[in-house]
């Protein structure tokens, strides 16, 4: 349950749609850096056995001139120049699993006793954002690590957007990749060392690049509300594939969520 709720949050409309919705037209200026609303998730797991969820869950954003708050990204402007921004960011990772959502007849058919496996720990990662827009459309580019040493991987991505104008709204289809370092592959998608002494196959798919293609959908919905949507799709490389912790024959993961969210004046900015 805590890795698909943060898979959710870290979709790219997380950024792309907070940072639009501070345009979206209100009332009162101050409205639009504060964002608060509720959105449901789905998401086809990997995972043996864990299968599809869905989950409501909370959109809160904030965009003030230096720190930002997008989901659960917490963001410092470091630098930014026409087009060009770069920023330090901090995020919780809980990519991994506990044993007891994994399927145990799924897990026995691929040769995994399920008593045997230890659960993939939730952590946080910090590392640095850049972002590139302007008329050719929108690049980024993160860079984290692992600091509480649950896995002591990095990761690195990279995608780009196209923003459309369309149904009173803004599309962006987007296409990018994801590179996992050898730790961190190895620790959400490969066996542990204290669980192959104990008589569990030793897998380790090593360094790993999952791309992946998806559109976001932003449309101001009157003066102080937003929908924000997105259809994800990441395509899963055959060293992660043929991990006994996946689900046989799965090629990919499809996430889709829809969320409404509203611009608001906290209490202690409203002199009103």
């Amino acid at each position: 349950m805590k890795r698909l709720l943060l898979t959710m949050l870290l979709l790219p409309v997380s950024a792309g749609a907070f940072a639009q919705s501070s345009d979206a037209p209100a009332e009162d200026q101050r409205s639009s850096t504060w964002g608060l609303g509720l959105a449901v998730a789905v998401l086809d797991s990997p995972y043996a056995g864990e299968g599809t969820r869905v989950v409501p869950y909370p959109l809160i954003s904030y965009e003030g001139e230096h720190f930002y708050f997008r989901g659960i990204t917490a963001g410092w402007n470091l630098w930014q120049a026409g087009g060009l921004s770069v920023s330090a960011i901090a995020e919780p990772r809980m990519d991994g699993f506990d044993v007891s959502d994994l399927g145990r007849s799924e897990l026995a058919r691929n040769g995994i006793d399920y008593r045997l496996l230890e659960n993939r720990d939730e952590g946080a990662s910090v590392g640095l954002r850049g972002l590139w827009g302007g008329s050719a459309g929108q690049l980024e580019v993160k860079a984290l690590a692992d600091v509480t040493d649950a896995s002591g991987g990095q990761d690195a991505s990279i995608q780009y957007g196209y923003p459309i104008q369309l149904w009173k709204g803004i599309l962006t289809p987007i296409a990018g990749a994801k590179w996992l370092s050898k730790d961190a592959s190895n620790y959400f998608f490969g066996t542990l060392d204290e669980e192959v002494a104990r008589g569990v196959v030793d897998y380790k798919p090593g360094a790993a690049t999952i791309p992946r293609v998806g559109v976001s959908y932003y449309r101001p919905v009157g003066k102080k509300w937003s929908l924000i949507a997105n259809v994800d799709y990441s395509a899963l490389p055959d060293k992660i594939r043929r991990s006994p912790l996946v689900e046989p024959d799965t090629d990919g993961t499809l996430t889709v969520f829809v969320g409404f969210s509203r611009g608001f004046v906290p209490w202690w900015m409203d002199d009103r």
